[in-house]
């Protein structure tokens, strides 16, 4: 009879965190909705290899910065978070060699780089 009353709490628990899950798929889809322009592009972040060691990864960042600022022309950029962890992920001594990313122009003119994922 414990047993019974303790697989109830748990599926209830399941039962709210599923419904947050998909509380939260509406926010990212209403970011979306206001997406002007979507392209996708692979960033070469080989010169920040010519940087000194313990200055990579912050070049790396501007150079993604850069390439978007040319390519985009946004009023406003914003890197995601994951853009910034996987360059980061290595640390500051190893960036990746290339970034894929997708930018999105918003209405406002804003450009937001998102990850770009692999299917």
């Amino acid at each position: 009879m414990v047993k019974n009353e303790i697989d109830e709490e748990l599926e209830e628990e399941l039962e709210e965190k599923v419904e947050e899950l998909e509380e939260e798929e509406p926010k990212e889809r209403e970011l979306e909705e206001g997406v002007v322009e979507e392209r996708f592009y692979t960033i070469p972040l080989r010169r920040a290899w010519i940087a000194p060691v313990k200055k990579r990864s912050p070049r790396a960042i501007k150079i993604i910065k850069t390439f978007m600022n040319k390519h985009m022309k946004p009023e406003a950029l914003v890197l995601d978070k994951e853009v910034n962890e996987e360059v980061w992920r290595r640390g500051i001594e190893k960036p990746p060699r290339r970034i894929r990313v997708r930018a999105a122009r918003d209405t406002d003119g804003v450009v937001t780089v998102f990850l770009a994922k692999e299917d």
